[in-house]
């Protein structure tokens, strides 16, 4: 029988007699712990920096390059796990439990595939990457450093997500909540001891940040291993492990469009980063300090798209379409009423926040304009993010990419050049481009998930 999580007290989600209520409870059970999961990275981002910058300016801009550069090996990893989850709740709704344990086991050979690949790439090519990235002499040497004890053992980074993406495919969010919980514990104390030493301990620098930062994945990677084979796709856990072309195929193939999606809004950002920049300097602070606070009101949206993706996805599987749609307008509807929430917090709080980051009042006044318009941002943002969600729990992966492509390089780049600089409204033509670009790609979203065309697509697979 589907489960919502991997527990004893697992329950199905494939019923006929289950009321709105107790949907609404099913979707609250699967996207709270994404909720906090993704909250804690958030926070230990900030404390990772916060150590950091007491090593010096050269540091904080060697993390920070390097932390763009990963984003980049992020999207790969998250793609198989997009691919990966999508399969595996569609088997779990059809019940074909030996199909899902295949699903797993070829997505934990691929993931440690494409992750040797990239630590060995890390490991050769780490300084011209940094050089190509623009990183000047003194933050080279330090970026060069972190880049390579970092991303080396990409292998562990690409485990990490694919495990949990796993879990969440069969309706387990807590466990990697859970992980998530004690690996960002554990990374904040190991932060702190190889940073700064500790009595007769020495401190290694930006050395020791990331070494602290990979013996921390190292942990959860462990957690998440113990729960995965608690799970009924842990059972027979020594077969199965040939290479398997079909399955592969599969998961690549509903993957692969989820990681030009991301790559395309990365350069995308590139690109109208430096539109931004062309307004000044202060301009440019306002927004990224705007972004920063912003940062917050993302986390519902994340977490009910984890519940949209793994609740369509095991719909489809059990060949209920009208159900799928409904959790799907359910969760849309839950993370529209949370960032709604959050939305009138940005309005009417967004330039107190803004004096936590900086005291020169032009800075604040532009944070306070550029929060007030994405207050409106969070009603189609939310759409945008649950929708995302649930079509790749249908392994319509396409459809999100291409209201990126059109969202970022077309309605963004155009908006933010054609409002913030031609027009010369400054800030607000950047964030009302931002918000043109979500209200297009959440009246696009939303046409694609309401047409269903993604259920006929998946009529013939489990």
């Amino acid at each position: 029988m589907p489960w919502i999580n991997s527990s004893d007290k697992a329950k199905s989600v494939v019923s006929d007699t289950i009321t709105i209520r107790e949907k609404i409870s099913t979707v609250m059970t699967l996207a709270w712990p994404a909720i906090v999961e993704n909250t804690l990275q958030t926070l230990v981002g900030f404390v990772d920096t916060l150590f950091v910058s007491k090593l010096g300016l050269a540091e904080v801009s060697a993390v920070g390059i390097t932390q763009r550069i990963l984003e980049l090996y992020f999207a790969v990893f998250m793609a198989i796990g997009v691919g990966s989850t999508a399969l595996i709740a569609r088997y779990i709704g059809a019940n074909q439990i030996e199909q899902a344990r295949r699903v797993a086991k070829q997505s934990i050979l691929l993931a440690s595939w494409v992750g040797i690949v990239f630590g060995i790439a890390t490991l050769f090519f780490a300084e011209p990457i940094l050089q190509m990235m623009g990183a000047e002499p003194a933050v080279l040497h330090q970026g060069t450093i972190y880049f390579r004890v970092v991303a080396v053992p990409s292998l562990f980074i690409s485990l990490t997500f694919i495990l949990g993406s796993l879990l969440r495919g069969t309706g387990d969010t807590v466990s990697p909540m859970k992980a998530g919980l004690w690996m960002n514990g554990v990374h904040i104390a190991l932060d702190y001891l190889l940073i700064f030493g500790l009595g007769p301990l020495p401190g290694f620098g930006i050395a020791g940040a990331a070494a602290a930062t990979v013996l921390a994945r190292v942990f959860g990677l462990w957690l998440l291993i113990r729960s995965l084979r608690r799970t009924r796709l842990g059972k027979e856990w020594p077969q199965g492990w040939k290479p398997d072309r079909q399955v592969l195929r599969s998961i690549t193939g509903i993957g692969t469009p989820a990681a030009i999606e991301r790559l395309i809004m990365r350069f995308g950002q590139v690109l109208y980063f430096g539109l931004i920049l062309a307004l000044g300097t202060y301009t440019f602070a306002a927004h990224q300090i705007a972004g920063n606070i912003e940062t917050f009101s993302y986390l519902p949206g994340y977490g009910f798209a984890v519940a949209a993706t793994t609740l369509v996805g095991q719909q489809l599987g059990a060949k209920r379409i009208k159900e799928a749609l409904t959790y799907g307008y359910i969760s849309v509807l839950l993370a529209i009423a949370f960032m709604g929430a959050i939305g009138i917090f940005l309005y009417f709080g967004g330039e107190w926040a803004a004096h936590y980051f900086t005291k020169e009042s032009t800075v604040i006044h532009q944070v306070g304009v550029a929060l007030k318009i994405d207050a409106f941002t969070q009603i189609p943002l939310a759409v945008v993010l649950v929708l995302t969600g649930a079509l790749n729990g249908a392994g319509d992966t396409k459809w999100p990419m291409i209201s990126t492509a059109v969202g970022i390089w077309v309605v963004r780049v155009v908006g933010v050049y054609g409002l913030g600089i031609a027009l010369g409204w400054g800030l607000a033509g950047v964030w009302l481009a931002i918000l043109l670009d979500n209200l297009w790609r959440a009246l696009f979203l939303g046409w694609r998930f309401y047409s269903c065309r993604w259920a006929a697509k998946n009529a013939d697979s489990p």
